[in-house]
């Protein structure tokens, strides 16, 4: 399969930031502020190229190799990254199950351990169903099984009982501890979990870090666990990921 599909159906212009909004960072940085304002991104992206070329590399893995199960994205708001792994699936094994899960209502509220998270409120990043398969209808690929629902409602009862690739993007705190509580156990040896917004300053400190909560949740659950979170490079943004042993 082609990797080009990634910038076939996606727009990667890089929005140059404006003077203001350079000058603002600057004094922020000055401050001694870690937090910084956004540069503009293409068409409302939610991920970079980078992100979406480990999406190929890993997904492709796990099918390449036959690891057993199906496919799951936790978080998958309105189908960007669940398109580009759909494309992956039916080049490599049209038969395998992908199923994804939202709330589509928006960031739930905050838990104290995403204590350091900035701008994001309740709310904030709500889509619809009808959002996600007009997305999967554009690029012309059947739709994935979709979960609605808040994570504790449907993830104890709704998971396939064998993954082959997890695709955790929850953004707080308690939606990924909830995300590895219910996904770890059913994910087959050798199958590959993927943590969005995973940040680690000390490997990379220019990395995006604004959900600090994501990494505290995958540190805390992997604690007792064989497998530990490894820091992937994904440019500006940040990406975590661990293979079943």
């Amino acid at each position: 399969m082609e990797n080009f599909f990634l910038t076939q159906w996606y727009d990667w212009r890089v929005l140059e930031p404006s003077p203001k909004l350079v000058l603002i960072n600057k004094i922020l940085g000055k401050l001694g502020l870690y937090s910084r304002l956004q540069y503009p991104r293409s068409t409302g992206l939610m991920t970079n190229i980078e992100q979406r070329l480990n999406l190929y590399h890993l997904v492709s893995q796990v099918l390449a190799y036959n690891v057993p199960g199906a496919l799951v994205e936790l978080g998958c708001h309105n189908g960007q990254s669940s398109t580009v792994i759909q494309k992956i699936i039916q080049h490599f094994d049209p038969s395998r199950e992908f199923h994804v899960y939202d709330s589509f209502e928006g960031l739930p509220a905050l838990h104290e351990k995403d204590a350091g998270t900035t701008n994001f409120d309740v709310g904030q990043l709500k889509t619809t169903r009808d959002a996600l398969l007009a997305n999967f209808k554009k690029v012309g690929l059947p739709p994935p099984t979709i979960h609605e629902g808040w994570f504790d409602k449907t993830l104890p009862t709704q998971l396939p009982p064998s993954i082959s690739f997890a695709y955790l993007d929850g953004d707080f705190y308690e939606s990924i501890l909830i995300s590895l509580q219910y996904t770890y156990p059913r994910l087959s040896k050798g199958a590959i979990c993927l943590i969005d917004d995973y940040a680690d300053p000390a490997v990379y400190p220019a990395g995006w870090n604004l959900l600090p909560g994501v990494k505290r949740a995958c540190d805390e659950f992997l604690a007792d666990k064989p497998e530990k979170v490894s820091y992937i490079y994904s440019a500006d943004m940040s990406h975590g990921f661990f293979r079943k042993l």
